[in-house]
Order: C-alpha cells, then sequence, then structure tokens
C-alpha cells in the first residue's frame, strides 16, 4: 500500500465524538449506548445549556469534516481545554490554511462560521458532561493506542488499519498518501472515518472492560447476536467468495438497501464482515474469516476450555 499510518490519540476526538452522537443522534442504536444515553444526558443538562447546544442539529453535517481535520492537524496541544482556547483566539486566516490542503473546497467563511458556532457549544459540552468523563476514557484510550503504537512496528499498515477497526480495509486509493486512526469509547462498535484530499481519518472503537468475571465480554455477545438470526447467516454464506456492494446485493438478492443495512451493520460491528474502502468512497462487503476466528476463541476463553 502506498499510504502511511499514524495512530493518534487524544481527548479533543472524544469530545467531538461525544458531541456529534448526541447532537446528530447518528449511529445511536448502532451503539453500545443506546438511545437511553441521549435520554440520561438530558435529564441532567439545564434546559438553557440542552437548547444551545441542540441548536447543532440543524447546521451541515460537513462541519464536523473541519472540526475532525483541525483537531488531526492541530499544531500545539492536545488537552480540551487548551485546544478550545486555541480555536476561539487563533486568526481564522491561521485556521483556514491548516486545513487548506486536506479541505482545497472550504472557504474562509465557512471556516469561520464553524470555528464561532461549535467551539462555545463544545466548550459547554466540556464543561457540563464531558469533563467528569476524561481520566476514565483518557486511560482506555491511551492504553488502547500504545498496543496499536507497537504492532505498527510488527505488521504492516493496512493489516495494522484491518486489525484496529475490526475490518475496515483500505484499498489503493490514488492521491491517499496518509491514514490517521484514532480511538474512541463513546462510538464503539461502530467505525467513523472522514474523507480528505490525500488523508483517511478513521475512528475505531474501544471497549470497556467489563466488571464481573462471570459477564460474557461484549465482543463474544456482537458475534453471537450477529449469527442468531438467518437472514445474516445467508449474507455471510452470499459474501464469501467475493466482495459485494449494497447495490449489488440487492439487485442479486432481491432485497431493498433498506432491509440489508441494519443486518450489514450487526455482522460488520461483530467484526465478521470486511468493509473495502475504494475510490470515490465506494463500500464493498466481504467475509472477514478472522472472525469466525474470534468466534471461536472468545467463547472457549470465556467458557474457559
Amino acid at each position: 500500500m502506498s499510504y502511511q499510518v499514524k495512530v493518534d490519540v487524544s481527548p479533543i476526538y472524544e469530545l467531538l465524538n461525544s458531541f456529534m452522537v448526541y447532537v446528530t443522534r447518528r449511529w445511536v442504536r448502532s451503539l453500545d449506548l443506546g438511545p437511553e444515553w441521549i435520554e440520561d444526558i438530558d435529564s441532567t443538562l439545564s434546559l438553557d445549556v440542552r437548547e444551545s447546544i441542540r441548536a447543532a442539529a440543524s447546521w451541515p453535517f460537513s462541519d464536523y469534516d473541519v472540526l475532525f481535520a483541525w483537531t488531526a492537524l492541530r499544531e500545539q496541544t492536545s488537552e480540551v481545554q487548551p485546544f478550545l482556547a486555541e480555536m476561539s483566539e487563533r486568526p481564522i486566516e491561521e485556521l483556514f490554511r491548516m486545513v487548506h490542503s486536506v479541505l482545497p473546497d472550504l472557504t474562509i467563511e465557512e471556516a469561520s462560521r464553524i470555528r464561532d458556532h461549535y467551539i462555545p457549544l463544545l466548550q459547554l459540552w466540556d464543561k457540563h458532561y464531558y469533563q467528569s468523563l476524561l481520566p476514565e476514557y483518557r486511560k482506555l484510550i491511551e492504553e488502547d493506542s500504545s498496543e496499536k503504537e507497537l504492532l505498527l512496528t510488527k505488521m504492516s499498515p493496512d493489516r495494522l488499519v484491518d486489525y484496529a477497526t475490526a475490518g475496515l480495509i483500505v484499498e489503493d486509493i490514488p492521491g491517499l498518501n496518509k491514514i490517521i486512526l484514532f480511538p474512541t469509547v463513546h462510538n464503539r462498535p461502530i467505525n467513523m472515518y472522514c474523507f480528505y484530499e490525500g488523508m483517511l481519518l478513521i475512528q475505531y472503537p474501544v471497549d470497556v472492560p467489563v466488571e464481573r468475571d462471570d459477564e460474557p465480554p461484549v465482543s463474544l455477545l456482537r458475534l453471537t447476536e450477529a449469527i442468531s438470526d438467518p437472514e445474516r447467516l445467508r449474507l455471510l454464506r452470499y459474501i464469501s467468495n467475493q466482495p459485494k456492494s449494497i447495490n449489488q446485493m440487492s439487485t442479486e438478492l432481491g432485497q431493498s438497501a433498506e432491509f440489508l443495512r441494519p443486518h450489514l451493520m450487526a455482522l460488520r460491528v461483530s467484526g465478521l464482515l470486511q468493509t473495502h474502502l475504494g475510490k470515490d468512497q465506494n463500500e464493498k462487503y466481504s467475509l472477514r474469516t478472522d472472525g469466525l476466528s474470534e468466534l471461536n476463541m472468545y467463547l472457549e476463553a470465556y467458557i474457559q476450555i
């Protein structure tokens, strides 16, 4: 592969991810946190804070590409409060230049709007929600990123991406020079990725350890749930020979994309599917044989055979 891989760890990513999920409600039904997480936060935030933050729900989703680019290309600090202060105080011309090479279509007017609208809300989110979680989550993401950085010295970049994301395969994409991997806890068990000019930013999930030894690990529960549905087993059999796009599946199987997507999501988050990312951000899916091995391994480890 022609790209380099960097593992980047910062609580800023976790701040952005949690804020984005709360505001947009995207993927929330596929997350371990579930819709009840939204309800819990709504019950703890004051009405004024809640309404201020929720105003961002009507803003373009593509704004988050800019916020994540500023985070990935930050120059001075990896800490939340100094970063937000820096973003507030730096001339917008400097912030615009920081990301212009990876977001060439961004205008300085858009950059100014995004900075001026989001940074005060992220400061509110940090103060009223995120600060109290930071010590626990920092430990999890820092331990995980240290493991991935060590593995980067022992395996190829594409293999590390596959391992960290449990099945994301980045094909040869013209012009792609760098992949930045970053761990988060809020988005477990899904992956999120942002495409830029010459750069791909990939979020991968870090699981929270189970509290009791006799509890089955979440990774095992995802696998057993994924294969408990006959429709999903048929899908695995169907894609076992070659990668298929969702449009191909819909045509060949005679099922709508809306019907297929939740099944593909369940298989994907369990680690049984590989997602192939190609040029023009096209996705194809194939069987991840490592997932079959992991099912056996996790089951034996839990049962203590």
